[in-house]
């Protein structure tokens, strides 16, 4: 008698043959993501956010998603980027960018703890008063961890959700305040505007992160549903962004160590996708988010994670 087969997933062979891996795969992904990250120097400007006055924290690091938007946003007509880091190092540097790129977009750029209260509270007046309007905060700031449960102190725990947390809770109670002046001089006849917090998919589910840096993220994406509910009726939405394994500032470690050891090709291997992302695929969400197109997007938390998120561990190739 013949040994039963194991039951095969009929899409495995195809699976191989299209999503493929190996040297091929590398190669289109390479080219995929090039082709990504030089997007905003082929895409016409759309005015997505004409007449839009933002403020952007985290925007210091040169892969970041922070800068990467603040590109999206001056590319997409904005009127005025307040853009803030506590790093001022390449804050210059973004600023002429900007404005070489796009004469038509004023630029702030302020070297400020996003966990400083009087530093938030007052850039969000700074914008109403020069602008008369504040219509889109985007809290990016954030920091990562790597410590197991053993090792973090109540002082490292802390300091994590300062960072990612306190950041996000001082973005929502400033900027919803000064969102709800309208300002018919300043084309603003309601109150209304767009908050997004940066959070992440470890935020979702255990998996993702450390202890702290995961607590640290549901809290945002709890805080971006329950601000949503509080803001009822106002015209304010609130909203995060769940990015998966994205290549910035924060995860260059990673990246050098995968590369140091030759194995760069395989980062991001388990996600559907078969890739990590990089910080323009983000900006592409906050755009969404920050424009009128999301005019219905409210109190969600937004994944952009190229499927990682999306399954129970499996074997690729299998149904289980």
């Amino acid at each position: 008698m013949s040994k039963p087969q194991s039951p095969s997933n009929p899409y495995a062979s195809a699976t191989t043959k299209l999503g493929g891996g190996g040297e091929d795969f590398h190669k289109r992904t390479t080219a995929r993501l090039e082709q990504i990250q030089s997007q905003l120097e082929v895409t016409p400007r759309k005015d997505r956010l004409k007449g839009k006055v933002c403020i952007i924290t985290g925007v210091g690091s040169l892969l970041g998603i922070g800068r990467a938007t603040a590109l999206q946003f001056a590319h997409e007509g904005a009127t005025h980027l307040y853009l803030l880091d506590l790093d001022g190092t390449n804050l210059p540097e973004l600023k002429a960018t900007i404005e070489k790129r796009y004469p038509d977009v004023k630029v702030t750029t302020l070297a400020a703890d996003a966990t400083n209260e009087s530093a938030i509270a007052g850039v969000c007046k700074q914008a109403i008063q020069e602008e008369g309007r504040l219509d889109v905060f985007f809290a990016n700031a954030g920091m990562a961890s790597k410590d197991h449960l053993r090792n973090i102190t109540s002082e490292g725990f802390m300091k994590i959700m300062a960072v990612n947390t306190l950041s996000c809770f001082l973005a929502i109670k400033y900027a919803s305040e000064m969102m709800m002046k309208p300002n018919l001089s300043r084309g603003k006849e309601f109150s209304g505007g767009s908050i997004i917090l940066t959070a992440s998919v470890a935020g979702l589910r255990s998996g993702g992160g450390p202890l702290d840096y995961s607590a640290s993220k549901a809290a945002v994406n709890n805080m971006a549903q329950t601000a949503a509910c509080q803001l009822r009726m106002s015209d304010i939405r609130v909203n995060s962004i769940c990015p998966g394994l994205i290549e910035t500032g924060m995860t260059t470690g990673v990246f050098q160590y995968a590369r140091s050891k030759g194995t760069g090709p395989k980062i991001g291997q388990l996600n559907p996708l078969g890739r990590y992302g990089v910080s323009q695929e983000i900006a592409n969400v906050a755009l969404f988010l920050a424009s009128d197109e999301s005019s219905y997007v409210n109190g969600q938390n937004v994944v952009a994670d190229g499927g990682l998120s999306s399954s129970f561990p499996v074997i690729p190739g299998r149904w289980s």
